[in-house]
């Protein structure tokens, strides 16, 4: 189970991500999955500075990730996939290596037309769809800012009553 995390947040390296879900995990990688990141080396190098000297940084393509993820999942190093947006995760699941994973909403911020879920999380009527379409595509989806806080299951995320 090398890779232990799935996140969608859209501030990928960060604090949140590098002190509280990469100490608790003993994290040894991270993979950052975003197209236009994939290609710009200098916004690759600004996100590695926040990353501590022991955790490397991966940025690859939707198209790269769906090949290399079944790889990285046989190593024996500590790792998360990172994405920016709902739609790029629900990319990758559609190529099917996301199958029966779990995806980590970790903080989707606000913006014109999104409205408040959750202190972390702001979510458009397009946001609410792709994240159907991840579950839709096999993916278990929950809400969790930080490792020690509640998570919160798609359901309740989409303001609907499970059961």
């Amino acid at each position: 189970m090398p890779i232990l995390l799935y996140r969608i947040d859209d501030r990928l390296i960060h604090g949140q991500v590098v002190v509280g879900w990469g100490a608790h995990l003993d994290l040894d990688y991270v993979i950052v999955v975003d197209d236009q990141l994939a290609e710009s080396g200098w916004e690759q190098d600004l996100y590695r500075v926040g990353l501590s000297d022991s955790i490397e940084g991966h940025f690859l393509t939707v198209a790269e990730a769906a090949k290399e993820i079944p790889r990285w999942r046989q190593v024996e190093q500590q790792g998360i996939v990172l994405t920016r947006d709902i739609a790029t995760m629900r990319r990758l699941a559609e190529r099917g290596v996301l199958d029966g994973e779990m995806v980590n909403l970790g903080g989707i911020h606000d913006a014109p037309g999104r409205r408040r879920v959750l202190p972390y999380v702001f979510l458009d009527n397009r946001d609410r769809e792709e994240l159907l379409l991840l579950s839709r595509a096999g993916v278990q989806v929950s809400a969790r800012d930080v490792p020690s806080a509640r998570s919160v299951e798609l359901d309740e995320i989409l303001g609907r009553r499970s059961g």
